[in-house]
């Protein structure tokens, strides 16, 4: 398993390469304090981190709301599962 995760790295990092040396002109960044140059594939890359980092930011709510919602129902399922287990437990009287 620790191969194909070394070779998978690789293989994106050789993928990262080529993009980086076809995508080598500069362009003018345009923001709002001011304009830079730099090479096309830095902003890409750039873009494509942040684009993640927004994403995994506006995944993070949900997740944590599923985390309160999982521990809720752990411990409702813990309570039933004590309740049960006594409920077994009281002998039954005929009459």
């Amino acid at each position: 398993m620790r191969f194909l995760k070394l070779l998978f790295v690789l293989i994106i990092a050789l993928v990262g390469a080529a993009f980086a040396v076809m995508n080598a002109e500069a362009v003018n960044l345009n923001y709002y304090f001011g304009t830079v140059e730099l090479s096309l594939s830095i902003v890409l890359v750039a873009a494509v981190i942040v684009g993640a980092l927004l994403g995994a930011m506006a995944g993070f709510g949900g997740m944590v709301s599923l985390r309160h919602e999982n521990r809720r129902l752990k411990r409702e399922g813990k309570l039933a599962s004590q309740e049960i287990n006594s409920l077994r437990a009281i002998p039954i009287i005929d009459k």
